[in-house]
């Protein structure tokens, strides 16, 4: 195990009471807005995506860890967990419990949580 990485990731963990593994990886802008409780695993996470706190990323066997796109709205208490994949613009609502794949512009809600399409706005 890498000690600098460690060291930051136990840093975090006692100072922002926020978990990530060394491992993951993470893209550019991503924003933990209330960072206390989010545990994120080897998980990879894409650009601008937004976190609201008591989040989970993980696995569901021990291996399989989920992907996110990119600007990913993820609400508070969410749990994203196994190998699944979020797409880009997705929304994750509050307490929801997401076990399979979201699509691009779909937001999961529910426990387990259910696609529903987002409208956009056509020009």
């Amino acid at each position: 195990m890498p000690i600098i990485p460690s060291l930051c990731s136990a840093l975090m963990r006692i100072v922002y009471g926020i978990e990530i593994s060394y491992k993951a990886k993470i893209g550019i802008g991503v924003n933990f807005v209330h960072p206390i409780g989010i545990v994120i695993g080897e998980a990879a996470i894409g650009d601008g995506c937004i976190f609201y706190g008591s989040n989970t990323l993980g696995s569901r066997n021990g291996s399989d860890l989920p992907t996110l796109g990119r600007y990913v709205e993820v609400g508070c208490g969410a749990r994203i967990l196994g190998k699944i994949t979020i797409g880009d613009y997705a929304k994750i609502g509050a307490n929801s419990v997401v076990l399979k794949d979201v699509p691009p512009y779909n937001s999961a809600i529910g426990i387990p949580a259910i696609n529903i399409k987002i409208k956009t706005l056509s020009a």
